[in-house]
């Protein structure tokens, strides 16, 4: 296999994951998918790069305070055992249909972002932000469809972050990367142990992504947060659409 497709493919993906905190494994399993990677292991490969990236795109953020702290710390305990109990389910679940549902999974969470906030929405964002039992209960369920599907989990929390909990995205950015850190590495454990990722790729995908998600968190700091929550909305509804058209055609 070409490694210099699947190099710019990991700094492409990187690139997304610091511009949105979101998106980075995501977009990685069908983009490696297309590159001939077989459907498990195109969904698990990209784990080992989300670590590095997520602490260097989390540093970033940090620096510049777009962090919620306790919607982090319970975005963690919420999701790390849900990860473990998605993995180990996605053993029973055929590879080819993983691909199609993470496609899915970009369309549907992509056309929600691009729709309007409705009347008191900030209200009921906030009430549900301080009930620790609802939040912990959303990283659960974020964290079995992450162990499932093999990704970080970025890009189902920052709309989740956003549009449920009401932060802006780039606050739901810079807790998405902490969060993902802490997710990918029983997501990455068990995976590994299932035989899901091919290391020599995943290598190659990772010197890709590192330099791509410093970037792309340098440049989110300048982006207005409503233009950024049109883009990332965009950005998933657009390449959904062409990557579900072409795995089912």
């Amino acid at each position: 296999m070409a490694l210099l497709p699947i190099l710019l493919a990991g700094l492409g993906a990187g690139t997304v994951f610091g511009l949105f905190g979101a998106g980075g494994s995501a977009f990685a399993t069908p983009v490696l998918a297309l590159l001939g990677v077989p459907g498990a292991v195109a969904v698990a490969t990209p784990l080992p790069a989300m670590l590095p990236t997520s602490i260097a795109g989390a540093r970033r953020y940090l620096r510049s305070g777009n962090l919620d702290r306790r919607v982090a710390r319970l975005a963690v305990i919420g999701g790390v055992p849900g990860t473990i109990l998605g993995a180990l389910a996605s053993s029973v679940v055929d590879g080819s249909g993983l691909v199609i549902l993470s496609g899915v999974l970009l369309l549907v969470v992509g056309a929600r972002v691009l729709l309007p906030d409705p009347a008191g929405h900030a209200d009921r964002c906030e009430a549900r932000r301080d009930s620790t039992p609802l939040v912990v209960g959303l990283a659960f369920a974020v964290g079995l469809l992450t162990g499932l599907l093999a990704n970080g989990g970025g890009f189902l929390l920052v709309p989740a972050f956003v549009i449920l909990l009401g932060l802006s995205t780039g606050r739901a950015s810079g807790t998405s990367m902490v969060a993902v850190g802490a997710l990918a590495i029983p997501t990455l454990l068990v995976h590994w142990q299932l035989g899901h990722i091919d290391w020599p790729v995943a290598l190659v995908f990772g010197v890709g992504s590192l330099p791509g998600s410093l970037l792309g968190a340098r440049a989110a700091q300048a982006i207005p947060a409503d233009t950024a929550r049109r883009s990332f909305g965009v950005l998933l509804v657009v390449f959904s659409i062409w990557f579900l058209i072409r795995q089912l055609t």
